[in-house]
């Protein structure tokens, strides 16, 4: 097991207590002591764990729930086989009632993955109410007992709510993206690509370059009731403590969702520029460092600013125009 020293910078929330923009849009992580000490969800899970499954049956919708149970006792990882042609996990759709007694007892992974609050859970929200006030997040649910999630990113903006069993976040800014040894891109256990190092056995022989991504790592280890603000591409492994764990999480963008997501063009730039020969690359590099990351307004300041097209900033219909041209193309 890893041994990190240094620890996330906290606030402490008062019950009624509004978060501000300052703090939702940190650009590095924080963690919320109390956030939602008075959420009904939390009041229950601290009286016991049945008591947080009843509530939270209370809620549900009587859909049947996508689970993911383990296929070795031995590694409660959500992860691959040992050769990444498969997964250490097998799907199955599940009584939500079914899964929650199978929970508290259950010694393998077993896990319900992100599940829209809204569909399933649809009375969650409104008796377990949190201020965010200009943000319309997508809200969904984790649970599952002491499974643990491999390092990864995501795009939005994410503030993460535990409101059963105790959590232990490890985090990483995005530049530790080389030093983490993600997996693939287009296979992946849950969406987004990992981490392929064991953070409870880690093989620094293997992965060598993975002790200077520990160097940069802060941890928060949080009980119900609390909260943390993930921002944007920070690298996150989180590790259910108790046998019971739930996790409510808060995703928003803080850019017009007309704009697209950027793995969208990673993944584009990887198909058309990423096999060109080395002259080539190095020349579209150049491209990107001008159009794409020059903040300076000085790049463009030779071309009268309503001619400046894309170069100058995209609009919703320039947007809209801009995935149509791209869609004919690639559809060639």
């Amino acid at each position: 097991m890893i041994n990190i020293d240094q620890k996330v910078a906290e606030h402490v929330c008062s019950g009624d207590s509004e978060l501000s923009k300052d703090i939702l849009l940190s650009s590095k992580p924080l963690v919320l002591r109390g956030l939602a000490d008075s959420w009904p969800l939390v009041t229950a899970e601290k009286t016991s764990h049945a008591a947080f499954l009843a509530k939270l049956t209370e809620y549900h919708s009587g859909e049947p729930v996508v689970i993911y149970e383990g296929l070795a006792e031995e590694d409660n990882r959500v992860f691959y086989n040992k050769d990444l042609t498969g997964f250490n996990f097998q799907p199955a759709q599940c009584d939500f009632s079914a899964f929650c007694n199978r929970l508290v007892e259950h010694k393998k992974l077993l896990y319900m993955g992100s599940t829209m609050v809204d569909r399933w859970f649809p009375k969650l929200r409104s008796e377990n109410p949190i201020s965010l006030t200009g943000i319309d997040p997508l809200v969904s649910l984790w649970l599952g007992n002491q499974s643990r999630i491999a390092a990864h990113c995501d795009f939005p903006q994410n503030l993460a709510v535990v409101v059963a069993g105790n959590r232990r976040f490890t985090l990483f800014p995005p530049d530790q993206l080389e030093n983490l040894y993600i997996g693939p891109l287009d296979y992946t256990p849950a969406g987004q690509a990992i981490s392929l190092v064991d953070f409870h056995a880690p093989d620094f022989s293997t992965y060598p370059r993975f002790e200077e991504a520990l160097k940069n790592a802060v941890v928060a280890e949080l009980a119900p009731g609390d909260g943390i603000i993930i921002p944007s591409m920070w690298w996150h492994h989180v590790e259910g403590l108790s046998q019971v764990n739930g996790l409510v999480n808060y995703w928003w963008r803080t850019s017009p969702g007309y704009l697209g997501n950027p793995m969208l063009a990673l993944k584009l730039a990887m198909l058309s520029i990423g096999q060109l020969p080395e002259a080539q690359k190095q020349a579209w590099r150049s491209h990107f460092e001008h159009f794409v990351f020059n903040n300076s307004d000085e790049h463009l300041a030779h071309i009268p600013r309503p001619q400046q097209g894309i170069a100058g900033g995209i609009d919703e219909t320039q947007a809209r125009q801009l995935r149509a041209e791209l869609l004919n193309k690639l559809n060639r």
